[in-house]
């Protein structure tokens, strides 16, 4: 048995009202997919009609949010009286679109304006009181903040004193106390109207471009596409609108830079979607933020310079498989810290790069389906990094309580960022515990499915009907569908290091379906089942002019009893388990050998003496190493155990299979060279015996065991000596010669059948 990695949520069992189908019948949508549009709350015309014709029209008055007016007035006379203004932005995909737009609407308008990122090694994130006393020292007259700003309170104050306002457009978790900004524009200020409460930073720094320019600014959304689709906010509403529109404007992008770092990302124009936005450009402009100064994001979103435009494309792809190197090493030192019996992981570790370490908390969320903090220990005594969290856990709530242990923190429900004293790392980690075990939290990662299908029901056209749901983001994920009672073939190992699997799905019909499971590969033989349980996502696999169908494997699961075939001698070292295991050998000799290669007890069953279990012992898996005399034996000992998971490696000490029982020409000419030798030594004459008689040596031992059991011969200290005129007795009479018949009969089932027979008869 496998468990499944995440907590299924299956699709409410619903009929779908008549009025409905005739309202998705209009809509030119197939019925098909009514259940996956009746899940999502998308039930009336109206929705429908939102949801599949997205429009400009849905955009909401920017002068909704608090403050709009007045950053309005104070911006439009600072470009009167050419006062310089700072744009002040984050180093993130969400900071860099932000800037961009925030820049070159205050550039249309005529102002004297300037940007910066801050450097996260250098600066932190959000408002620093040392860059903004650096500006202000620069001459700089008004500070606007895109993306950051709700929890600078102490720069904001310093440039109060200072006499220079501070413009806050921000979307992050709003703090108990707000900045003494001069203006804040949040989409859920608590004393404003704005409708919809879940835009990006780049969202919010675009409506107030829309409110300065009296028009919604058509060149800008393209980096509001992006800016969205990076941050990961519900694509529903407004964002679903800005989203869909803004994919089209890159793919008409004028921007020389997007255009590069498009090429440079692998992204076809007339492929990309927000698929391409999420794996493949937004990584590539996070990547210079977490390593480097982001500031060059910025220049290469804006410039008109070819030249330039190329180099730092270039610079931004090669920082980004450069950051990728990073995640790979510092995620597996960081898992092999975990402790799997703490509700929420709290990991430091020295000589970790911190720009990484969001992506290590959430592959360790993945992993774990816990909450994750992992931080870095720096020089100075201080411990900074970033939280990941499940939909179930609160990650800001818990530690928006424990802030005077902190030294600055900041964040939303599934993510913060974080910086402590590395002594308060303890009680840190006391604290979370606490509050996870007061609050009755338990992690676990859900996975909602959409739909259970048939394969049969998987074609191209259907796959393609599936767009009429895109674009794809949080709170409008893609499909996940479940294949039940499905088979895997032809599976095999691919990419870097064999880390992925690709293999066929088949029920019991032959349909069958391709598929790719990323970071499957190393559990290439859990798939050895007939009946798993597959989740994944559908695309379309093009490939020299053909197009089929592909699952995108998420996750499976094996309720029946799992055989696994470990007989290769290439599984013989692969053999230490977490898992509780039960390791069964048949020979004291065998037993002696295994001992090295494995982590736990080995039991060894004796054919004379019945097997036996205490009743507290529980095991989850059980590894036969050998091959009993006594068939039987094997599926005897599966049934006692009842374990859900069998490992057969089934070594044949002697292979007694191979050699076989001998034939009456091998056992006459034993006997003639008998007759003709009064002594021979075994001990040091048995290879050339055995090369004289052309029998195999295992085999030629076996013999004369027989012919001494039934008084052909007597052994005496390893010389074989003949006896005069022998009883005459059929070689049956010999126990030994019984007893290998057993033998050859249990290895040629245990060695020679496939899988599927041995996972049925040990069922039985």
């Amino acid at each position: 048995m496998k468990q499944a990695s995440f907590q299924w949520q299956l699709p409410p069992q619903q009929e779908l009202p008549e009025t409905f189908i005739h309202t998705l019948e209009e809509n030119n949508v197939p019925v098909s997919l009514g259940p996956l549009f009746w899940n999502r709350n998308l039930r009336t015309s109206e929705d429908l009609e939102h949801f599949l014709s997205p429009s400009l029209d849905m955009l909401h008055d920017p002068f909704l949010f608090h403050d709009m007016e007045k950053a309005v007035a104070r911006i439009q006379e600072a470009i009167v009286n050419g006062e310089r203004i700072l744009v002040y932005g984050d180093y993130d995909a969400d900071g860099i679109t932000s800037t961009t737009i925030m820049k070159e609407t205050l550039e249309l308008l005529g102002a004297e304006v300037e940007f910066y990122l801050p450097n996260r090694f250098q600066d932190g994130y959000g408002p620093n009181l040392a860059v903004y006393d650096r500006k202000i020292a620069e001459g700089i007259q008004l500070i606007v903040t895109v993306d950051n700003g709700v929890s600078g309170h102490e720069a904001i104050d310093f440039a109060n004193q200072q006499g220079v306002d501070v413009i806050v457009t921000d979307h992050h978790e709003l703090p108990k106390t707000l900045p003494d900004a001069y203006a804040l524009i949040h989409p859920r200020h608590p004393e404003g109207k704005y409708p919809f409460g879940e835009l990006a930073g780049v969202g919010v720094a675009f409506k107030v471009a829309c409110a300065l320019l009296e028009e919604i600014p058509m060149e800008f959304l393209d980096m509001v596409a992006i800016g969205t689709v990076a941050d990961m906010v519900s694509l529903k509403d407004e964002n679903r609108a800005l989203v869909s529109f803004g994919l089209n404007a890159m793919k008409q992008t004028e921007r020389i830079g997007l255009e590069k770092l498009i090429t440079v990302s692998g992204v076809s124009l007339e492929t990309l979607d927000e698929t391409s936005i999420g794996f493949s450009i937004s990584p590539r402009l996070n990547a210079i933020g977490r390593l480097e100064d982001p500031n060059p994001a910025v220049d290469l979103m804006t410039t008109f310079d070819d030249e330039e435009a190329e180099e730092l494309a270039s610079k931004l792809d090669r920082i980004n498989t450069r950051r990728k190197d990073l995640v790979e090493v510092i995620t597996e030192e960081a898992m092999a810290m975990v402790d799997p019996n703490d509700p929420i992981h709290l990991i430091a570790g020295q000589n970790w790069h911190e720009g990484v370490l969001g992506i290590v908390a959430g592959r360790i969320l993945r992993a774990t389906g816990k909450p994750v903090i992992v931080l870095a220990i720096k020089d100075d005594g201080t411990a900074k990094g970033s939280g990941r969290s499940i939909e179930a856990v609160n990650l800001f709530e818990m530690l928006d309580g424990l802030r005077e242990w902190m030294i600055s923190f900041g964040g939303h429900h599934a993510a913060v960022g974080l910086s402590l004293s590395v002594e308060h790392l303890p009680v840190l980690k006391e604290k979370l515990n606490q509050y996870m075990e007061e609050h009755q939290l338990e992690g676990g990662m859900s996975l909602t499915i959409d739909a259970v299908l048939p394969l049969s029901d998987v074609s191209v056209p259907f796959i393609e009907s599936l767009k009429h749901l895109s674009p794809f983001g949080m709170d409008n994920p893609v499909p996940n569908f479940l294949f039940e009672k499905v088979a895997v073939s032809n599976s095999r190992r691919i990419g870097a290091d064999n880390k992925h699997l690709k293999f066929t799905l088949m029920d019991e019909t032959r349909h069958q379906l391709e598929g790719i499971g990323f970071g499957f590969g190393p559990q290439e033989l859990e798939f050895q089942s007939d009946d798993l349980s597959v989740i994944g996502q559908l695309s379309i696999n093009e490939w020299n002019g053909n197009r089929i169908p592909q699952l995108m494997l998420e996750d499976y699961q094996v309720k029946e009893l799992q055989v696994f075939d470990y007989r290769p001698k290439k599984y013989h070292q692969k053999l230490q388990f977490e898992e509780k295991t039960l390791y069964v050998s048949f020979s004291e000799k065998q037993a002696e050998r295994w001992k090295s290669r494995v982590n736990q007890a080995i039991v060894v069953v004796k054919d004379t003496e019945p097997f036996q279990v205490t009743a507290d012992q529980d095991f989850e898996q059980l590894v036969f190493l050998d091959c009993p005399i006594e068939l039987d034996a094997v599926r005897e000992i599966t049934q006692e155990i009842q374990a859900s998971r069998i490992y057969l490696l089934c070594v044949a000490e002697d292979e007694a299979y191979l050699d076989g029982m001998g034939s009456r020409e091998q056992y006459a000419k034993l006997f003639k060279f008998i007759a003709q030798q009064e002594k021979v030594d075994v001990r040091y004459k048995l290879s050339v015996v055995s090369d004289y008689l052309k029998i195999p040596q295992k085999l030629l031992i076996f013999m004369i065991q027989v012919f001494s059991e039934l008084g052909f011969v007597t052994i005496t200290d390893g010389v074989m000596q003949r006896v005069e005129k022998p009883a005459n007795h059929p070689l049956t009479e010999s126990n030994t010669y019984q007893t290998r018949l057993k033998k050859i009969k249990t290895e040629e089932f245990l060695l020679l059948s496939d899988l599927t027979t041995l996972k049925n008869w040990l069922s039985k």
